[in-house]
């Protein structure tokens, strides 16, 4: 895999970044990429696996097993993007002004939203 840019400009300005390319959308391949790229999301990932999907004969849940991961792969593949994402929603939890609060969770929700709308290669 080699690495494409992305689109994430957050509080570390306009410094150029690299990061993994999302896999084809497939469990094996997303399975792959956390494996190489974020590693400590491997447990979890397996553990829900095991857990929604093991050996069902329903593959009903999948679709939603793989949106749920793809979005938390196209976080964690930038640690930057990550780091980001936890300081808003710590510091939305202990804002004291509401509307301070509910502008950090939507611009959380925004990049979530971002994150899970990324394509394969991107």
């Amino acid at each position: 895999m080699t690495a494409q840019p992305m689109h994430f400009d957050g509080p570390g300005g306009n410094k150029p970044r690299r990061v993994p390319p999302m896999p084809e959308r497939t469990p094996q391949a997303l399975r792959l990429a956390i494996q190489e790229h974020a590693p400590h999301l491997l447990p979890d990932f397996e553990a829900h696996w095991r857990r929604a999907i093991g050996d069902a004969f329903n593959l009903t849940p999948v679709p939603a097993f793989m949106r749920l991961w793809w979005t938390q792969y196209a976080i964690a593949r930038d640690p930057d993007l990550e780091a980001h994402l936890r300081d808003l929603e710590a510091r939305a939890a202990t804002a004291e002004d509401p509307a301070e609060s509910t502008r950090m969770l939507a611009e959380y929700s925004r990049l979530r939203r971002q994150a899970a709308a990324v394509e394969p290669g991107q």
